[in-house]
């Protein structure tokens, strides 16, 4: 019988990743019983730079430690981690060195993770190692809900539950260039094939390095070796080799155990031998679970709006298995994004040959559908209800109506058949089918016009909708066009109009009380339940929509991408914009998860229903809410507006 100690301590563990991907009691509780309770004191240094990494790796019980990156006598902070968090894990099982100093800065009760009996569970549970190779970052610590760059979609499809048997093949042939070339050959070389990374290669075509996309952002964009130089000067050697036919477990707890992004695969597995192919992360990704090409393959060839709701209902299976291996949301969201789009145009061509049957032929002029809202930021993953409008190019007065009695057709059986897959009707008619938002070019720049030179509430509401629009059918002239005016606009009253956005991303202040409760709704159908969408998201996008507007950035709708740019940007506030961007990654995965869970929008959730590692990670979302929140208040004086 194990002791009260290690029941409680595993308890604990079962709950909170990477150990909740072990569902074997038996076999958590024996890592639970190797376990060390450690107290440190504020100040303790639990490891340092350079120090090879301690049979053990750490779980934050209580209190918090920060990670710091020295150089020379500086410091810098990298992370600070709180209850439920692991930290130095990556540098354990890659066999590395630690990057940075971890240290208590709260008393703070650890528990010492043994090395030895963690890894003997790798080879048994696909989910923990699948979970592991996907976030794990370079960062010496282990970081959940961290963005990573998103992989192309690949063409082959393999049962999630046989995946990580199956033999997985290198499915491109390998970009490779000789010693002697010049980094800046190799960086077009890697431009025209598409790809992230190019092999270094002898006369004999044997792997003797590898130049990768994070190779040539940190040493070659920052200006520390010049593109001119040849290619030895910034790849990496020697290279890790793997031989064919290896299964995907097997790929990946190589990646994991070496801490790598990329495997070489060369005729027997080591590097005296031919390239023959290279695997990366992505194509792992791409292969486990619903292949979303395969998906989008058969959205192109469904004939009814019944078998696109199928095929929608088989991307929410797709959804829910990214969700729970935890693959970053900027893949999950271009992935959603992709399908969601597909099934728009296949409403659209369905709707243009119901219009054929109906006798009224082909659109009579240029026009372009436009998505809405979190569907235009791309970050739609629950099927919420619809968002869009038309556009139409300027016809001659006499034609107008026609015209438009046309698109209003189309436009009424593409939402019908939208509303058929399960993207339900917008509650306030905000769809194309609405004469008001079917329009032409110069009815939608006029329309924009009063938006942004007068302030109302409703106009308020209106640019927080429609101004993250998208078009997904058309050649894309017409939403140009728009985009044109809008910052012609901007020049005529930007103080005024963006000051009035900032005051409304004011709107819903901390999501906390005093006493750290989550303010939850006092009255009607949602009583007692907290509004995710309000108060936590949407403060986010309507920020970052702002700040993308005064900076006058016309092209980027996607909120994470927004504050990426803007701490590109803004250097001084570049931690804080990278904050706010991983806060809204949080936020978007705990309603995805909360809404497959009730089939629902996820949008109000009730705390109790929350697990522990929500929460926290709910509650630590709000700190950048409120600092970009400040950030706004400073930058457009809003104090004289309120």
């Amino acid at each position: 019988m194990p002791n009260q100690v290690t029941r409680r301590i595993y308890d604990y563990l079962k709950d909170i990743p990477p150990f909740s991907f072990v569902d074997n009691e038996e076999a958590l509780m024996a890592v639970a019983g190797r376990v060390e309770v450690r107290y440190q004191p504020v100040g303790t240094v639990i490891f340092r730079p350079g120090e090879p990494p301690k049979d053990r790796f750490y779980l934050v019980k209580e209190g918090a430690i920060e990670l710091y990156h020295r150089v020379e006598d500086a410091e810098s902070l990298v992370e600070r981690l709180g209850e439920g968090e692991v930290f130095g894990i990556r540098p354990l099982l890659a066999e590395d060195n630690y990057l940075f100093e971890a240290r208590a800065v709260e008393e703070s009760l650890l528990y010492a993770i043994n090395s030895a009996g963690f890894r003997e569970l790798l080879p048994r549970y696909p989910a923990l190692t699948q979970y592991l190779a996907t976030s794990m970052a370079g960062s010496g610590r282990f970081a959940l809900n961290r963005p990573a760059p998103v992989p192309k979609l690949g063409d082959d499809s393999l049962q999630p539950d046989l995946a990580g048997l199956l033999p997985i093949q290198a499915n491109r042939t390998p970009i490779t260039c000789p010693a002697t070339a010049r980094i800046v050959d190799a960086a077009r070389a890697m431009s025209e094939h598409n790809v992230g990374s190019i092999i270094i290669t002898d006369l004999r075509q044997r792997p003797i390095g590898i130049i990768t996309d994070r190779d040539l952002r940190q040493k070659v964009a920052t200006g520390l070796v010049s593109n001119q130089e040849l290619v030895g000067e910034i790849m990496q050697g020697p290279v890790a080799c793997i031989r064919p036919m290896l299964s995907l477990a097997d790929v990946q707890i190589e990646m994991v155990r070496r801490n790598i992004n990329h495997l070489v695969q060369t005729e027997d597995g080591t590097d005296k031998t031919p390239v023959t192919g290279i695997i990366s992360k992505h194509d792992i990704l791409v292969v486990q679970g619903n292949n979303p090409a395969v998906l989008i393959r058969e959205i192109g060839r469904a004939k009814s709006s019944a078998y696109l709701r199928t095929l929608r209902e088989r991307t929410e299976q797709l959804l829910a298995s990214y969700l729970e291996r935890e693959v970053s949301i900027s893949f999950i969201t271009t992935v959603m994004t992709k399908i969601n789009d597909e099934i728009i145009r296949k409403c659209i061509k369905l709707g243009l040959a119901r219009v054929q049957a109906d006798g009224l032929g082909n659109p009579p002029a240029l026009f372009d559908w436009l998505v809405l809202g979190s569907q235009g930021r791309g970050e739609q993953l629950l099927r919420t209800d619809q968002d869009n409008a038309l556009i139409f190019e300027d016809v001659p007065q006499h034609r107008y109506a026609a015209v438009k009695d046309y698109f209003l057709q189309l436009a009424s059986y593409v939402t019908e058949f939208l509303n058929d897959v399960g993207f339900e009707y917008c509650s306030g008619d905000m769809m194309a089918s609405n004469p008001r938002w079917c329009l032409p070019v110069s009815a939608w720049k006029t329309q924009f016009s009063q938006w942004m030179h007068e302030n109302s509430a409703e106009n308020m509401l209106h640019t927080s909708i429609f101004f993250d629009y998208r078009g997904v059918w058309g050649d894309g002239s017409l939403p140009a066009k728009l985009t044109e005016h809008i910052f012609q606009e901007l020049e005529r009253s930007s103080a005024r109009f963006l000051a009035s956005l900032a005051l409304a991303a004011l709107d819903n202040p901390s999501p906390l009380t005093f006493f750290r409760n989550f303010v939850v709704e006092r009255s009607g159908e949602h009583k007692d339940q907290f509004d995710l969408k309000s108060r936590a998201m949407r403060p986010l996008t309507d920020a970052a929509r702002v700040l993308m507007l005064e900076a006058r950035q016309g092209n980027i709708n996607n909120t994470f991408r927004r504050f990426e740019v803007m701490a590109e940007r803004e250097p001084q506030n570049a931690e804080l914009f990278r904050a706010a961007a991983e806060a809204y990654e949080v936020l978007i995965r705990l309603r995805a998860t909360m809404g497959l869970r009730r089939k629902d929008s996820g949008r109000f959730l009730k705390p109790e229903e929350l697990s522990r590692v929500q929460r926290l990670l709910l509650r630590n979302s709000f700190e950048p809410v409120k600092e970009i929140q400040t950030l706004l208040e400073v930058r457009f004086q809003l104090n004289f507006l309120r």
